[in-house]
C-alpha cells in the first residue's frame, strides 16, 4: 500500500469534501503546488478513500493542451452512456463536443451545463469523485466546461478535485488547498523508507536542498552513491533539480528509446507513436533488428514512461521536459512532421504548426480549419489558439489580419477579454489601407469596450461608422452613456437609411431625444412591427422604443420576450446582456424575488464571460431590490460595487440606477430630505455618472420625495418635466404613475382616485393606496383610509418590501384598525430560484427543459422540486401547477 508522509492535513480537508458531496453537499477544491509536491499523490488517495462513489479522471497533457475538449473526451467517455437523459440542448452541446455528432452553432454555457447534468448522472446512486490532474495544461474548451460545472455543484453529489502547478488560474473555485514541501520530520520519514537510516546531517542537508519537495527527496536520494548517502562523501553541488531530476536517465537510453521518447513527448497516441517511430527507424537507419516495440518496452522498463489503454504517459511530466531538453529543434520539427503525415483533422493541423519553419499558407489553412471545428462545438478559447497561431503563420497581410479579428472574436465569445483586445489590436495594426476590414475591426472594438470597456470610448469608436448597424450599435453605446447630445446626432444619420424596424427605431430615438415631432411616429412604426421580430436584440430595441416614449410597462415586456427568446435561440452567450434588462422589467412589475433570481443568474454568466459592465448592471439591480425589502448594508455594498466599475467605464446609465438604489434606500425608510438630495445628485449628474432614462423613470420617486421633504417648488418642477417626458405615452400605467404625482403636487384626491383606476401594476397600486390612505387619516377619515391601507399593506408585505409594509402597518394602525397580520403568501417560504422552477412547472415545462432554460442539471430541478413540495404542502406537479394559477398575480398573489 502507498503511503503518504505528513499529508494527514491535507487528506482531512480532502475526506470532508468527500463527505460532504456524498450527502448531497457538492464542491470543488483545488490542490496548487510546485511540481512534484505530492498533488498527484494527494488526489490518488483521495479518489481511493471514496468508498462506493464513481471516480472519473483525467490529466492535462501539454501535447494535447491545444485540441478541443481533449481532456472532456478523457473524463466524460465513460459515461457517455447516459447522455440520453440529458435535455436535449445540453445532449446536442456535449455530443457535439465529445466528437460523436456533428457541431453547429457552438455555445459554451451550454456545453458546460451539460457537462454538469452528465456529472450528475454518473453520481447516481453513490455518488462522484471526478479527478482532473494537471489542470494547466488541459485543454482551454475542457476547462471551461468543467469549471462552469464546478461552480454549480450545490445540490449536487460531486466532488470536483483540481491539481494545478504553479499559479495558473482555476476561476471560480475559491476552495484552494497550497501543497508546500513536507515538514522536516515527514520528508525525514520519507528518506528512512527509501534509502534506510541516514545520519541526521545528511537528511537534514537533503530536506533543506531540495526544500522538502517529496518528488526531489525521492529522485535525488535514489542517484546517491552509498558513501555519499552515508556521509562519507559530499552531495553534488548543485543538487539537479526540475527536468535535470531525469536528464541523466534520459540519456542512458538507447538512441531508439529516446526517439519513442521524444515521439511520445509531442503526441500522446499510442498508435501514431508507434507508426512515426516506425518511420522514423527507417529513415534514420537505426541498427537492423531493432523494433519500435523494443524500444517502447526499454522506455517502459526505466520506469519513465508506460502505456495506459491507448496513450503514451510519462511517469511525471517534468520527464517530458527532460526529453524535450535533450533533443535538438530539428528532431523535434521532424518528429512532429511525420505526426503530421500520419495524423488526421486537428492533430494534423497542431503537429504542421510546430514543424512549420516560417510562414506557410498551407498549414494556416489547416488550422483554420481546426479552429473551425473548436468553434462548431463551443471551443471558443481553443479557437482563438488556433486563429492567432494561424495567423503568425499566414503571410498575406489582409488574410493575416482578418485572422487575429477572427482569433479576437473566438477569444471574447470564449470570456477571455484581455486576450481579445489584444488580438484585435494587433489585427488593427495590419488593416492599414483595408477600410472595409478596418470598419469591421473598429465595430468588434467598439462592442468589446461597451460590453466590457470605456463606454464613452465605444461611442467615439462606433459613431465613426455610416452603415445601420453600427449606428446602431454607437446609439446603443450613447444610450449606456446617456449621451443624450450623441443618441440624437445618431439617429439622424440613421433616418438617411432605408425604412425598417431597426432604423425607424434608432432614427426614432434620436429624434425623439432632439425634440423632433417625427420621433415619436417613427417608434410608434417601429412597435407596430412587434409581431415580426425573431431574435432577442430586436426585443431589446422594441423595450428601448417603448422606454423612450414613456411607457415603460411595454418596455418590461418587451424585456421579457427578449429574455424567453434568448434561452431558447442558442446566443445564450450573449443572455447575461438580456438579463439586464429582464432583471430590470421584473423589479418595475414589483416581482422582486424573480428580479433577485434573474439577477442573480446574469451577474453569475457575466462574470464568466468577463461582461464587467454587465456585471455592474446585474450589482445595480439587485441594490435596488435590496433597497426596496430595506436591506441596508446588501443595498450600500452592491450599489458601490456597481458604482466602483460603472463611472470609471462611464456607463452612466448602471451608474444612475446604482444612485437611485441608494436614493431609493432612503425614501422607503422615510428619509425624505436625504432621499431628496440623493436624486437631485442623479438629475444633475452628466453622461456617464447619470442618464436621463433614470431621471424620468425616478420622477414619481423624486415627486414623492420633495413632497416628504417639503421642497413643493420642487416637486412641481420634477411634475411638469415628467408631463413633458410623458406626453406620447399611451399605456394605462404610464397614465396612472402620472395621476399619482399629480395628487401629490396638487393634493388631488381625485387624481389618487383616477391613478387607482388605471393602474395595472400591483406594487405602484399598492403605492399610491398608501399615499391616498395616509391623506384621508389625516383628514380625519379613517374609515375610508383604512381599505386603501390595508390592501397596501398586503401587497407590500408579500411583494417583500418591508419599509413600504411597516409604513403601511403604522398608518393603518393609526387609522384604528390593530388589523390581523396577513396571511403569508403561499410561495414566500420559496427561494428565488424555486420560486423560478414552480412558475416553469406551471407553464409545463419538463425538468429537463427547465435545466437547459436555467442552465442546470435535471437533477437539480428535482431536487428543488423535492424541497418545494413539502415548503407548499403538495405532493405533484399537477399540484404545483393548479397553485401556481390560483397565485399567479404578480405580486398581491405572491408570485414575485
Amino acid at each position: 500500500m502507498f503511503v503518504l508522509y505528513g499529508r494527514s492535513v491535507e487528506i482531512s480537508a480532502l475526506d470532508e469534501v468527500i463527505a460532504r458531496a456524498r450527502d448531497g453537499v457538492g464542491s470543488a477544491v483545488v490542490l496548487r503546488g510546485k511540481a512534484g509536491a505530492g498533488k498527484t499523490a494527494l488526489l490518488d488517495a483521495a479518489a481511493a478513500r471514496g468508498g462506493g462513489m464513481r471516480v472519473l479522471r483525467t490529466t492535462g497533457v501539454e501535447s494535447e493542451s491545444d485540441l478541443a475538449f481533449a481532456a472532456l473526451h478523457q473524463v466524460l467517455w465513460p459515461v457517455t452512456g447516459s447522455l440520453d437523459a440529458l435535455p436535449e440542448p445540453q445532449r446536442v452541446a456535449v455530443s457535439a463536443a465529445l466528437g460523436l455528432a456533428a457541431g453547429s452553432v457552438g455555445d459554451r454555457f451550454l456545453v458546460g451545463a451539460g457537462v454538469l447534468s452528465l456529472l450528475a448522472e454518473a453520481a447516481e446512486p453513490d455518488g462522484l469523485i471526478c479527478v482532473v490532474d494537471d489542470f494547466q495544461w488541459v485543454d482551454r474548451a475542457s476547462a471551461d466546461a468543467l469549471l462552469f460545472a464546478a461552480r454549480r455543484l450545490g445540490t449536487e453529489r460531486i466532488a470536483m478535485l483540481f491539481a494545478v502547478r504553479g499559479d495558473a488560474a482555476v476561476k471560480g473555485v475559491p476552495l484552494t488547498m497550497d501543497v508546500r514541501g513536507l515538514s522536516e520530520s515527514a520528508a525525514a520519514e520519507l528518506l528512512e523508507s527509501r534509502c534506510g537510516v541516514l545520519p541526521a546531517q545528511v537528511a537534514r542537508e537533503l530536506v533543506t536542498l531540495t526544500r522538502a519537495n517529496p518528488l526531489a527527496l525521492g529522485e535525488v536520494a535514489a542517484r546517491l552513491t552509498r558513501a555519499q548517502l552515508a556521509g562519507r562523501e559530499p552531495l553534488p553541488d548543485p543538487l539537479p533539480g526540475g527536468a535535470r531530476l531525469f536528464g541523466d536517465q534520459v540519456a542512458a537510453l538507447s538512441a531508439p528509446a529516446r526517439l519513442v521518447a521524444l515521439a511520445a513527448a509531442v503526441e500522446a497516441d499510442l498508435d501514431l507513436v508507434l507508426r512515426a517511430t516506425d518511420r522514423l527507424f527507417a529513415e534514420q537507419a537505426i541498427r537492423p533488428g531493432t523494433s519500435t516495440r523494443v524500444a517502447l518496452a526499454e522506455l517502459e522498463e526505466s520506469g519513465l514512461a508506460g502505456v495506459s489503454g491507448t496513450s503514451v504517459r510519462f511517469r511525471h511530466p517534468l520527464i517530458r521536459s527532460a526529453v524535450y531538453e535533450a533533443a535538438a529543434p530539428a528532431d523535434v520539427r521532424r518528429v512532429h512532421a511525420v505526426l503530421a503525415e500520419l495524423a488526421s483533422d486537428d492533430r494534423r493541423a497542431w503537429h504542421l504548426a510546430e514543424a512549420a519553419l516560417g510562414q506557410d499558407e498551407q498549414v494556416a489553412a489547416a488550422l483554420v480549419a481546426a479552429a473551425e471545428r473548436a468553434r462548431d462545438r463551443g471551443g471558443y478559447g481553443a479557437a482563438a489558439t488556433a486563429l492567432a497561431r494561424a495567423a503568425e503563420l499566414t503571410p498575406e497581410p489582409r488574410a493575416r489580419a482578418v485572422r487575429l479579428k477572427d482569433a479576437a472574436v473566438a477569444a471574447w465569445l470564449g470570456g477571455r477579454p484581455g486576450q481579445a483586445e489584444s488580438l484585435l489590436a494587433e489585427a488593427r495594426e495590419r488593416a492599414d489601407g483595408d477600410a472595409m476590414l478596418a470598419m469591421e475591426i473598429a465595430q468588434l472594438r467598439g462592442r468589446f469596450e461597451l460590453n466590457s470597456g470605456n463606454a464613452a470610448e465605444a461611442v467615439r469608436i462606433l459613431a465613426a461608422g455610416e452603415s445601420l448597424d453600427m449606428l446602431a450599435d454607437a446609439v446603443e453605446a450613447a444610450s449606456y452613456v446617456g449621451d443624450t447630445a450623441a443618441i440624437a446626432e445618431l439617429g439622424r444619420r440613421a433616418a438617411a437609411h432605408p425604412e425598417g424596424f431597426l432604423r425607424d427605431t434608432v432614427a426614432g430615438i434620436g429624434l425623439t431625444l432632439d425634440g423632433d415631432a417625427a420621433g415619436p411616429g417613427l417608434l410608434r412604426r417601429a412597435l407596430a412591427r412587434v409581431g415580426e421580430l425573431e431574435d432577442a436584440a430586436e426585443y431589446l430595441w422594441a423595450a428601448a422604443a417603448a422606454s423612450y416614449l414613456g411607457e415603460g410597462d411595454l418596455a418590461a415586456e418587451m424585456a421579457g420576450r427578449a429574455g424567453r427568446v434568448a434561452r431558447v435561440s442558442g446566443m445564450s452567450g450573449q443572455l447575461p446582456v438580456v438579463l439586464e434588462f429582464v432583471a430590470t422589467a421584473e423589479r418595475i412589475a414589483g416581482r422582486l424575488a424573480r428580479s433577485q433570481a434573474v439577477s442573480e443568474e446574469g451577474l453569475e454568466l457575466a462574470r464568466e464571460a468577463g461582461y464587467e459592465n454587465t456585471v455592474a448592471a446585474h450589482l445595480a439591480n439587485l441594490a435596488v431590490v435590496a433597497a426596496l425589502r430595506g436591506e441596508e448594508e446588501p443595498c450600500e455594498r452592491q450599489a458601490r460595487e456597481a458604482l466602483a466599475i460603472a463611472v470609471p467605464h462611464r456607463v452612466g446609465l448602471r451608474a444612475g440606477v446604482a444612485s437611485y438604489a441608494l436614493a431609493l434606500l432612503d425614501l422607503c425608510l422615510g428619509r425624505f430630505a436625504a432621499a431628496h438630495d440623493r436624486f437631485a445628485a442623479i438629475t444633475a449628474a452628466g453622461p456617464g455618472a447619470g442618464h436621463p432614462t433614470v431621471v424620468w423613470r425616478t420622477a414619481p420617486d423624486r415627486v414623492e420625495a420633495a413632497v416628504g421633504a417639503g421642497d413643493e417648488a420642487r416637486a412641481r418642477a420634477v411634475l411638469a418635466a415628467y408631463e413633458q417626458w410623458s406626453t406620447h405615452a399611451a399605456t394605462a400605467e404610464s397614465h396612472a404613475l402620472l395621476a399619482r404625482c399629480r395628487g401629490l403636487v396638487e393634493s388631488s384626491e381625485d387624481a389618487f382616485g383616477e391613478a387607482l383606476r388605471l393602474h395595472t401594476n400591483p406594487f405602484e397600486a399598492a403605492r399610491t393606496a398608501l399615499l391616498l390612505g395616509e391623506r384621508l387619516r389625516r383628514t380625519q377619515r379613517p374609515g375610508e383610509a383604512r381599505a386603501h391601507l390595508r390592501t397596501a399593506w398586503e401587497t407590500f408585505e408579500r411583494a417583500g418590501a418591508r419599509p413600504w409594509a411597516r409604513r403601511a402597518q403604522e398608518e393603518l394602525r393609526a387609522a384604528g384598525e390593530s388589523g390581523q397580520a396577513p396571511p403569508a403568501a403561499v410561495f414566500d417560504a420559496l427561494t428565488p430560484q424555486e420560486l423560478r422552477i414552480a412558475g416553469l412547472v406551471a407553464d409545463g415545462l419538463s425538468s429537463k427543459q427547465i435545466a437547459a432554460q436555467l442552465f442546470l442539471s435535471p437533477r437539480t430541478v428535482e431536487y428543488h422540486l423535492y424541497k418545494i413540495y413539502p415548503k407548499l404542502g403538495i405532493g405533484s406537479r399537477t399540484d404545483l401547477a393548479r397553485l401556481v394559477v390560483l397565485q399567479k398575480a404578480p405580486v398581491g398573489g405572491g408570485m414575485q
